[in-house]
Formats: structure tokens, sequence, C-alpha cells
């Protein structure tokens, strides 16, 4: 599923060429996709709550398939392609909210009774989605280079990979209680968000603002490749994949070492904030500058990859069972407004205001630290949690 977003990334500049759209079109293929799961995700997250984890992942996949197939043949058959791809990316969204952020839950349901093993889980899962973004512009060049629209086709093949492994391989604990019903669910809701809420709030913007300079970042960094350093292709893919690698085993060693400790995921939260409002104010200003380009935006990487599992064992290890796919669900749609938002902000600061928008996300992490600070209070989680 993360391949189904930034394998593209390095293919928009040549979808402009090939299908003759602006970059804020371009930006609109990443967003449609995400816009669709912002809405939607927070349904699926009901859904497998209530009928359980694979009745909800395999149909999504199955949908996400069909969705891959139908921008992959629009570009291919028809003249003027965009509206179509458009249509198959937010059916491909819509696949997304089904399957990619069911799993968070669907793990602590697996590792229930074990928190270090949960978080442990957690690591790999997210270190697997650092490493699909690792990929992804390579696979998205290469994929590119024998057909510009090939990567549409191949979204739909991962997906059919992906339906047989969850089929056969994700043996999912049986219920031995009864489905909530959906009264006493969205009472409970309610009391969760009513209770938990400062802490959850700063987690969701957290989720926010870490993918939206992230997925930014990423389109300019694709965009600047090709047109100030005329990197381009299969390299630029390489080129690409730098910051993503360091994000990658930030992300795996992070979720080894948190190990379930809340009062170490805090700590871990403040330090990687820190840590990127610190970095991310210098990408505009080495934009000219490849090799410091590639350090700062690495270090934003290490900084966020870290934060990643933080984020989703705090939510997984601090829901009761009932209610963690709806909670992680609400997390994965605040993660998506910033993989949403990011692309088109970006194609329109690239223009006139590069700096002063980098300059502005770190400011913004900052007041995200102190938010981080005063709002997640460790003793109080604890009690809460000895109390239900």
């Amino acid at each position: 599923m993360t391949l189904g977003n930034s394998m593209l990334i390095p293919v928009l500049p040549i979808m402009e060429d090939k299908v003759g759209i602006s970059s804020f079109q371009s930006s609109m293929i990443i967003t449609s996709y995400s816009v669709a799961a912002i809405f939607l995700i927070p349904v699926a997250g009901y859904l497998s709550d209530r009928f359980g984890r694979k009745m909800v992942i395999l149909p999504s996949l199955i949908v996400s398939l069909i969705g891959g197939l139908v921008a992959g043949f629009a570009s291919w058959k028809m003249e003027d392609p965009y509206s179509v791809i458009i249509i198959g990316r937010v059916l491909q969204g819509i696949g997304t909210a089904g399957a990619m952020p069911i799993v968070l839950p669907l793990v602590g349901d697996l590792y229930q009774d074990d928190s270090e093993k949960t978080s442990s889980c957690l690591g790999i899962i997210e270190t697997s989605n650092a490493f699909g973004k690792v990929l992804a512009p390579i696979l998205g060049s290469v994929f590119a280079a024998i057909l510009w629209f090939l990567p549409f086709f191949s979204i739909s093949a991962l997906s059919l990979i992906s339906i047989v492994l969850i089929f056969f391989f994700v043996k999912v604990p049986k219920e031995k209680d009864e489905p909530v019903k959906f009264k006493k669910f969205l009472g409970d809701t309610k009391k969760i968000f009513k209770t938990e809420g400062k802490w959850l709030y700063t987690v969701f913007l957290n989720g926010v603002l870490v993918m939206l300079v992230l997925f930014s970042m990423l389109f300019f960094l694709s965009e600047n490749l090709e047109k100030v350093h005329d990197i381009k292709g299969i390299k630029k893919g390489f080129v690409l994949a730098i910051p993503l690698l360091f994000f990658c085993v930030a992300s795996f060693v992070s979720g080894r070492k948190i190990k379930g400790n809340l009062p170490t995921i805090k700590k871990v939260m403040i330090a990687c904030l820190i840590a990127m409002s610190a970095s991310v104010i210098f990408v505009g200003f080495t934009s000219k500058k490849l090799i410091l380009l590639l350090v700062v935006t690495s270090a934003v990487g290490i900084a966020i990859g870290a934060l990643l599992p933080a984020l989703d064992a705090i939510i997984t290890e601090n829901i009761k069972k009932e209610l963690r796919g709806t909670v992680s669900s609400f997390y994965s749609s605040a993660r998506f407004i910033g993989v949403a938002a990011g692309p088109p902000i970006m194609s329109l600061a690239m223009k006139d205001f590069l700096k002063g928008s980098y300059i502005i996300a770190g400011v913004l992490g900052v007041i995200l630290t102190f938010i981080v600070v005063k709002f997640i209070k460790v003793n109080e989680i604890e009690e809460s949690n000895k109390v239900t």
C-alpha cells in the first residue's frame, strides 16, 4: 500500500510531460488517493472492530487492485486519460482505507498480552512501510523506464500478492465475545475521546505534521533532482531512495528500542520532533547543493522514521481492543491528511516561497514539541489503563 503512493512520486514529472498536465495537477494524483482514504479509514476501522480485520482487509485489497487497472488502462488506451487516472487513484485510496490502517490494530490483537512484542512488531510494520518508501522511487523509475504507466499496473499485481498472503498466512484470533453493538460502540468512542482526548489529539497532530513534511519534501526532491540537478530516470530513483533508506533504518531501530515503555515513547517523540524541526528548516537553503540537500533530507528522514513507531505504539497499546481499530483508524486518517496536503502545498510553495515554507514547518515542529510535553502525561495514561 505504501508503494501504491510513493512509487508514483518519481514518475510525476514524466506524467506531466506524457499527459500534458501541470505540477499542481500531477500532485493531485497523490492527493486524490489520500483524500479518499482520509474519509473512509474511520468507517473501515469501525467495520474491522465489528466484523473482523481480515473481513475488511481482503475486499479492500480487491478494490485497490481494480483501481490500479483503471488508472493503467486509461493511461495506455486513452488520449486524454487524466480524469480517469484520478478515478482509478480514488478507487485505490478507498482500497487503502480498508487495508493498511487495519494492520495496526491487527498487530495489537495478535500480541495483546505482550506489550514488548507488540512494540517490536509495530516497529517491523513501520519499517516495512518505510522499506516500501525506499523501494518505491527505484521501482517507480525502473517501471516507468519500460512503460511510463506500468507503475499503475504494478500496484494491481502487488495487491493480488497481498490478497493471497493475507488469506493464507494471517491467522486472526477467534473472537470470544459478541461484537459491540453500534449504539454502545458510539458511546464508548465518545467516552474514549472525552477521557483520553488530550493525548490522542496530540498524537493525531504529530501524524498530520510529519507526513505533511515527509511527502512535501519527497515531492520537492523529485522535482528538484530533475529540474535543478538534471538527474532523471532510474538514477533519480536511487538518489531519491537515500533519505528514505535512513528513514527505514530509523524506524526499525526505534521499534526495537521503545519496547512498549511509555516514558521512553514520550522521550523519543520529543527528541524526534526537535531533530526534525532543526533539520527541516535547511531544506530550502540547500536546494542547489546536492550533497548538502541529501544530508539534510536524510536527517529529516531519520527523525520522522524514528518517531512513527512511537506514535503507533502509544495508540495501539493504550486503547482497549474493541475500540483499537476505530481509534487507530482516526490516527491513520490524520496521517493521510498530511500525505494529501503535502504535494499540492509544495507545488505552490516551490515557485516563490520555498525557504519560508520549510522554516514554517520547523516552527510548527517546535510548537508541537511543547504540546507533547504538556498533554502527553505518562502517569495519567498509565492510571487510565489500570482503570480500564
